[in-house]
């Protein structure tokens, strides 16, 4: 898989992700890089990891995508290999205003693969074009 996050980001996530293999926890100074890289959308991606809302689901052909339940409840349904969340807050200051490399949803995703802390659900290829429908349908 290709990434398109800056070597930063990128060279961060594997220091905890490597962090967090040997020691089971991630050090200060990778959590002060996570909130220097991250910005305003570190601490809340932590606490969705922390309450496993990170669920990867996957179909018998492979295809994945990952759903987040956010902190106000609401689902959101999230792309790790094109950077995308359904929420609003990935729209304005991501993609309008470019204040920051990714939402608190898909950062989420990312240290929860790291801290491998991701729920996992096998769905059918229906279910899961139903799941990615169901997002078209509430943004419509």
């Amino acid at each position: 898989m290709e990434s398109t996050l800056p070597a930063v980001a990128e060279e961060l996530l594997k220091e905890i992700k490597k962090a967090f293999q040997e020691t089971s926890h991630v050090p200060d100074d990778l959590l002060l890089g996570l909130k220097f890289v991250f910005g305003p959308s570190a601490v809340p991606a932590l606490d969705l990891v922390d309450q496993r809302s990170v669920t990867r689901v996957v179909s018998p052909s492979g295809r994945t995508a990952y759903q987040v339940l956010g902190s106000a409840g609401k689902l959101y349904t999230c792309y790790s290999s094109c950077h995308f969340c359904t929420c609003p807050a990935f729209g304005f200051t991501v993609l309008q205003k470019s204040e920051s490399l990714l939402c608190k949803h898909i950062l989420a995703v990312y240290l929860s693969q790291a801290m491998g802390a991701c729920q996992e659900l096998t769905v059918s290829e229906e279910q899961l074009t139903s799941i990615l429908l169901a997002e078209e349908e509430d943004e419509g």
